[in-house]
């Protein structure tokens, strides 16, 4: 579905650059799966953001040219990004079937 940084693992692209601060955290070859991700991080408290999107929603084919949908976060929130996308992966956010999640009054 998606590549993402190990736990602990340095980033994809860890050259520290002169004025650059956002880093690649997972890649993703279907838009609406890096949206989904992005969700979960900033979810957790991660300043994520989406990059590529419209390219690759233009023209899907063109994703394996581009290195799919990119989603970055700030050196800072690395270590954190890449426990919530293994506890993603691991299905710990996952709901089960009779899961209620109606609006709680009251």
């Amino acid at each position: 579905m998606h590549q993402e940084l190990a736990a602990g693992a340095a980033p994809l692209q860890a050259i520290t650059l002169e004025g650059r601060d956002l880093f690649v955290v997972a890649k993703c070859m279907v838009p609406t799966d890096a949206w989904l991700l992005r969700g979960v991080l900033v979810a957790g408290g991660v300043p994520a953001v989406v990059a590529d999107a419209n390219h690759v929603q233009a023209d899907l084919l063109m994703a394996p040219a581009l290195g799919g949908v990119r989603i970055l976060a700030p050196f800072s929130y690395l270590a954190q990004a890449a426990a919530l996308i293994a506890a993603f992966e691991r299905g710990e956010f996952a709901l089960d079937d009779d899961a209620d999640v109606g609006e709680q009054l009251g």
